[in-house]
């Protein structure tokens, strides 16, 4: 028998069992699909369907009959009342909400529309929003229709018509109001009065310096543009002499809206001049047309440019 091995027994080092794997991101991605189903990330569209709407109408019924029934007949009738108009309300402080999204993506579809550089981002993103702006208009509309449904079983239990506290009550899918708040009709009315002064139809700038002069040239480029938007609006910087004021002139003579954008001096001093021409470009022109000028011109046709908006430009006696 020999001697003792004086390291002492011999161990396995190797495991052949299969090691311990993580999931993958497609497996944990299909695992969310089968217990949740899709749910869209918050800054996506969502592409769900809306409910039906035999669903919300029997839904809604379903909501007023439990409500009646759990309470009618009880000590807690006299708070029923209250309950079905809190009910309703539900519906309409979702309706308001999303209106409030709704103005939140406007203000971003006009900023990223300002943001415009012809890459596929700035696209990417705008055609997002135009997207998301659909859906909230969709989603506000329902919870409108929801809000009449609940006030119309609402006025049949207790006999009185369902009024929001605050605010109006406006179905816009269905182009009702079923009640005017007084701010609301004031807001309203000092619209419907300045809608004169907010004509439609395409926008076209126009600039050119107080030393230009020429007014056949002028004359000549405006009808061209004339010719192809015969519903245009003419903006311009209100000068009292040369270019703009030839290019008003054309207006007045063909009957064509004008708007003119006067620098303030008194709110703006020196950067007046410029802050006009951010405030002519906001409305977003189709087109500019440029005649030689100042710095003033230049500042204009540079930020037009950079902002994607074609130049009909004149300045060396070109033109498009």
């Amino acid at each position: 028998m020999g001697a003792a091995d004086p390291k002492g027994p011999t161990t396995m080092t190797n495991d052949t069992r299969e090691p311990e794997h993580h999931a993958s991101p497609t497996a944990t991605l299909l695992d969310e699909l089968q217990l949740y189903g899709h749910r869209p990330f918050q800054d996506e569209p969502d592409p769900r369907p809306l409910p039906e709407a035999h669903i919300v109408t029997g839904a809604i019924a379903d909501i007023f009959d439990a409500l009646g029934a759990m309470f009618e007949d009880t000590r807690l009738e006299p708070d029923l009342d209250d309950l079905l108009w809190s009910t309703v309300s539900i519906f309409h402080r979702a309706a308001d909400r999303i209106e409030r999204e709704l103005d939140t993506n406007e203000q971003a579809q006009k900023r990223m529309q300002r943001e415009q550089d012809g890459s596929e981002v700035k696209s990417v993103e705008l055609e997002r929003l135009l997207a998301e702006g659909l859906t909230l208009i969709e989603r506000r509309n329902a919870f409108e229709a929801m809000r009449d449904l609940a006030a119309d079983h609402y006025e049949t239990r207790t006999g009185s018509p369902w009024r929001p506290r605050s605010g109006s009550m406006v179905n816009r899918k269905a182009l009702t109001a079923a009640m005017i708040d007084s701010r609301d009709f004031i807001a309203a009315r000092k619209r419907a009065e300045t809608e004169v002064m907010l004509p439609a139809g395409p926008k076209i700038g126009f600039t050119g310096g107080i030393d230009c002069t020429d007014h056949p040239a002028i004359w000549a480029a405006l009808d061209r543009v004339y010719a192809k938007h015969p519903d245009m609006v003419l903006l311009h910087g209100g000068s009292p002499k040369g270019a703009e004021k030839i290019a008003a002139c054309w207006a007045d003579a063909r009957k064509v809206a004008q708007i003119a954008f006067k620098p303030d001096w008194t709110r703006h001093a020196k950067a007046a001049p410029f802050k006009r021409n951010d405030a002519l470009l906001d409305v977003l022109p189709i087109g500019v047309v440029v005649f030689p000028g100042s710095g003033i011109s230049d500042n204009l046709a540079d930020k037009a440019r950079k902002l994607g908006i074609p130049l009909f430009d004149f300045r060396r006696g070109g033109g498009a």
